[in-house]
């Protein structure tokens, strides 16, 4: 496959490194892009994974929650304006209240009536786009229940109640002290915010991930020279060390980094007055994933002025 320089240009975006690595790298995996972003990282060339380089859509971020569940959702907006707006505000803070009336699918949200309103969350957020003139949509939403305990919230960059640019569930399973568990769940929470875990245990990591990460060391290790035996034992530590970083309850707990996350609720159950464990958590950070189109600023301005 022949390599273009937009090819280039966007793995450099990418990964951050330099032009004749990238094309080497689009080369070298016959133009493919995630495999190239995945050859620098094996060269040790560049660190990125395919995350990077995604621009962020604009809207709010709502969080609420309920007895013994909670919900977090996202609604789009074209412009960081909008999500200034009070009405707009007000409708994502009523969507997060409606949602939790249903099972927490986006489908069921968007279906299910706005509050005390005739019209569905999909009719009313369309009602919206025509009295506030931008596009808006509601991308996602997920809720977390428990039988027995809390779902705690947390939100970062909050712009109003329950209402900002990430929002938090962690499930906590516990006959305990409600106020103990939410207490810590909210701090678990913060954590989740700070380091964005791939999942809660290493069990619960995408196997497809583990063995791109795995593919990765594995190559790395082969370029020391050293013998086979020797490979396998790096790798496997670089993989332990993985999920030991990766996954939520083995990380360094953020506010006491002598402890694991795990071992952290281990202590804290003397203050909930009951053993618990935790069983899930959702981080949405507004916009993750969106491709934004991206736009020439001058060629805007000639087009607009009738220039060629």
């Amino acid at each position: 496959m022949s390599v273009t320089a937009a090819m280039v240009k966007e793995l450099r975006e990418k990964s951050g490194a330099g032009m004749m690595d990238c094309k080497t790298a689009l080369a070298e995996t016959n133009g493919d892009m995630e495999a190239a972003v995945d050859w620098l990282r094996a060269k040790g060339i560049s660190k990125a994974d395919k995350k990077s380089g995604r621009t962020a859509a604009e809207g709010l971020i709502g969080v609420a929650a309920g007895d013994a569940k909670a919900i977090v959702v996202e609604v789009n907006s074209e412009t960081d304006f909008v999500a200034r707006n009070e009405a707009f505000q007000t409708m994502v803070r009523k969507v997060a209240d409606t949602g939790l009336t249903t099972d927490g699918t986006v489908e069921a949200v968007a279906a299910t009536k706005f509050l005390s309103s005739e019209k569905t969350v999909s009719e009313t957020i369309q009602e919206a786009v025509g009295t506030i003139g931008e596009n808006l949509t509601l991308r996602r939403t997920t809720m977390l229940t428990v039988g027995e305990g809390v779902v705690a919230t947390y939100v970062h960059n909050q712009v109003a109640d329950g209402l900002g640019k990430m929002g938090v569930l962690v499930a906590l399973e516990s006959a305990g002290d409600h106020a103990a568990l939410n207490a810590f769940g909210r701090q678990v929470a913060m954590h989740v915010a700070a380091t964005n875990p791939l999942a809660l245990t290493a069990a619960d990591v995408d196997p497809t991930v583990a063995e791109r990460e795995k593919a990765i060391f594995v190559e790395q290790s082969r370029a020391s020279g050293k013998p086979d035996a020797i490979i396998e034992k790096m790798v496997e530590g670089r993989m332990r060390k993985f999920f030991e970083e990766s996954v939520l309850l083995s990380q360094a707990f953020v506010i006491n980094p002598d402890l694991t996350v795990e071992k952290a609720l281990k202590e804290a159950e003397k203050d909930f007055g009951a053993p618990a464990k935790i069983t899930g958590f959702v981080r949405f950070a507004l916009g993750e994933g969106v491709e934004r189109e991206k736009s020439d600023f001058a060629a805007e301005v000639a087009a607009a002025a009738g220039k060629k």
